[in-house]
């Protein structure tokens, strides 16, 4: 990793802290962030896994009326730093530590198979 590319992802790491910190407080069934991102393909390459608890925690979410709009918290504190998220939709994944579990085991499964 190159220096200027450590010193993005700080500012990354750093931005993305302060919204999960922020989420963790204003929505229900929030629990954690993370993120990957391949500098020789960045911004397009930079993805968001934002996780809820469980798919009810995030039906919930989508259908609330008044939520707060995660992805377009992150956006723009992505833009804050410098950061142009194009496409938000395929960038910023909404998605619950149920359906980790549940493809982990899928994926285990074939594995034994």
């Amino acid at each position: 990793m190159r220096k200027s590319d450590k010193k993005i992802e700080n500012q990354i790491i750093k931005t993305l802290t302060q919204v999960c910190e922020s989420a963790l407080e204003d929505i229900a069934g929030f629990e954690w962030l993370t993120h990957t991102v391949n500098f020789e393909q960045f911004p397009d390459s930079l993805k968001i896994t934002c996780i809820f608890n469980n798919n009810k925690d995030l039906a919930c979410y989508l259908n609330s009326t008044n939520s707060i709009d995660l992805k377009k918290v992150i956006e723009d504190s992505l833009q804050e730093i410098g950061i142009k998220i194009k496409n938000a939709n395929k960038q910023i994944i909404l998605d619950s530590e149920e359906n980790c579990t549940l493809q982990h085991a899928g994926n285990w499964r074939q594995r034994l198979s």
